[in-house]
């Protein structure tokens, strides 16, 4: 009783304070709902059309909220800027979340629709073919771990990948930033912690499930498609990212890794258009232009 009650409380947490950032700041993007015929059943998607994107990768978009808050209102007004401003066709995924559904759902979710996207993608909007997985935070872990499990046919299609300060390792891994950066942001320490036991419900942390929990510790880093990775200073998250960053150019990935000073995390998805989420678009278009 009371897991539900703390869940439904930062659920809408979370929407309201997205709405408080973003009010009134929001370029007006139309946006469908769709239904996707995935192998996994109908999986929601918002599609956020850009008529101008024919020259563009559609973006394929996991949001964050640590597998367990996060859904596609928390994430829209977001969704409605970055389509925006890069230009892009982007599709969000409602992917299912924990504890209602504990993984491998939100897993399986997004795989699933990445393969149907790649299969459709002329059908969804304006795009050159091509796509862009992307996520923030816990959508950052299922956007690489969903580039590392494509097929063959569907990871031709990628053409990207954007991680915005994201999961990539278990909390047993004591990175330096865990402890540095436990409180005084937003994403506490001790609030990470409950993200990854109720993402992970009876699941273990190591093991089988460590492939697609667990990207650090991936043995096929090098199929990884070329990725803008962001970490901001203020987060528990701050240094597995970075350590990623190094360990995907080590394996012959070709990284553009971005480490914002004095923001939290947060920062890029959270806070509305601040001159450090406009940094990150414009990080975002010279990225995108490079492809």
């Amino acid at each position: 009783m009371m897991q539900t009650l703390r869940v439904g409380f930062f659920r809408l947490f979370y929407r309201f304070g997205s709405w408080l950032s973003w009010r009134g700041k929001t370029p007006t993007v139309a946006h469908s709902v769709r239904q996707l015929p995935t192998n996994a059943g109908n999986l929601g998607a918002r599609v956020y059309a850009q008529a101008n994107g024919g020259d563009k990768p559609l973006i394929v978009y996991f949001h964050g909220g640590g597998w367990v808050i996060g859904d596609l209102r928390t994430h829209h007004y977001f969704c409605q800027a970055y389509s925006h401003h890069t230009g892009c066709t982007l599709v969000a995924i409602d992917y299912r979340l924990a504890p209602e559904h504990t993984f491998p759902a939100a897993h399986e979710d997004c795989l699933a629709a990445t393969h149907w996207i790649a299969e459709h993608v002329e059908e969804l909007g304006p795009s050159n073919g091509r796509i862009v997985l992307a996520g923030d935070s816990a959508g950052g872990n299922l956007a690489v771990c969903s580039a590392l499990s494509l097929d063959e046919s569907a990871a031709s299609k990628v053409a990207g990948e954007i991680l915005i300060y994201p999961v990539v390792d278990h909390y047993s891994v004591p990175y330096a930033s865990y402890e540095e950066r436990a409180t005084g942001q937003a994403l506490t320490r001790d609030v990470m912690l409950w993200f990854w036991d109720t993402y992970l419900g009876s699941a273990a942390p190591d093991g089988d499930e460590a492939a697609i929990t667990r990207p650090m510790h991936a043995s096929n880093l090098s199929s990884l498609p070329p990725t803008l990775l962001i970490t901001a200073e203020r987060d528990p998250l701050r240094d597995e990212g970075k350590q990623f960053a190094q360990k995907c150019e080590d394996a012959g990935v070709t990284v553009n890794y971005k480490h914002y000073e004095d923001v939290e995390h947060g920062f890029a998805c959270s806070e509305g258009p601040t001159p450090q989420f406009q940094a990150f678009i414009d990080q975002t278009r010279d990225w995108l232009k490079a492809l």
